[in-house]
């Protein structure tokens, strides 16, 4: 991917979403990020539509909303987002950035497509429904964050491993740090956005007054996430379920960065150290 792109212009407008004092400037950034790939050739303009209505549905879930036009704001989102992170609206034309290839001899074949949909899910819960961002203060974000990853990764890769999901296979491909910048800016943040800055901080709003509150809406996240993981089999949905649960406990200390950091610590270990993303054998 040239410098000089589209996705240069995503992945700077997604990092301005975590600075307070850049926030309300990242949606100017992506408007741009959106203009250029017109240009190019990513986007048709019925995928302006899409945008539009979540602006509508922003604007239905401000506070001030009557309960009926909240829950339709709220509707709306939740059947845009999986829409977008299933690739179903029409418009976009994400490209192609990684070649599918295999990245170790035993590996199922990988590719990778710079989204320029799924994206949009990050910016709305951020700016819309304005979760956690961070915990109480740097340090517990980061202890958040590094308690969880080193769980998540023992449990999960562990478990990976006894399953024959992966094996051990160290490596870094010339394609590695355009894989991690789009990871880190683009796939984790959406990811955890949605199910753990919207799923599980709704939910827990919800049942704020009941004990068993905030333990629900972290496991009924984690649930929601193994599920989205159904494209990879049992093995795929249960260790996403586990990684879940693992992200969720971040979020709940350290907010969306902690849950953020953690998911990006695990994929990044799954990347580099075993087989990505899982043995042709299981196919």
């Amino acid at each position: 991917m040239p410098f000089a792109s589209p996705g240069s212009l995503m992945f700077l407008a997604a990092a301005m979403l975590w600075p307070a004092a850049t926030r309300r400037w990242a949606p100017l950034a992506l408007a741009l990020a959106y203009a250029w790939a017109w240009t190019q050739g990513g986007i048709d303009p019925v995928a302006l539509a899409w945008p539009a209505l979540l602006l509508l549905a922003a604007l239905l879930v401000r506070p001030a909303t009557p309960g009926a036009a909240s829950a339709a704001g709220h509707t709306l989102f939740v059947i845009l987002a999986v829409l977008l992170f299933l690739h179903w609206l029409p418009g976009f034309h994400n490209p192609l950035v990684i070649p599918r290839a295999a990245l170790t001899p035993d590996a199922v074949p990988f590719s990778m497509y710079l989204n320029l949909d799924k994206p949009l899910v990050a910016f709305w819960v951020v700016l819309a429904a304005a979760p956690a961002m961070a915990g109480a203060g740097a340090r517990a974000t980061l202890l958040a964050a590094l308690a969880a990853c080193a769980a998540a990764a023992v449990a999960c890769l562990g478990l990976a491993l006894a399953l024959d999901v992966v094996a051990w296979a160290p490596k870094w491909p010339d394609s590695g740090w355009l894989w991690l910048a789009n990871n880190a800016l683009l796939v984790t943040l959406a990811e955890e956005a949605l199910f753990r800055g919207y799923v599980q901080e709704q939910l827990a709003r919800c049942w704020r007054d009941r004990p068993w509150g905030a333990t629900a809406a972290l496991s009924i996240a984690a649930l929601l996430f193994g599920l989205a993981h159904y494209a990879g089999g049992w093995q795929w949905m249960l260790l996403a379920g586990i990684a879940g649960v693992g992200y969720g406990l971040a979020y709940r200390y350290g907010g969306l960065a902690a849950a953020v950091l953690a998911h990006l610590g695990l994929n990044a270990a799954h990347y580099g150290l075993f087989t990505y993303p899982m043995r042709a054998a299981l196919y």
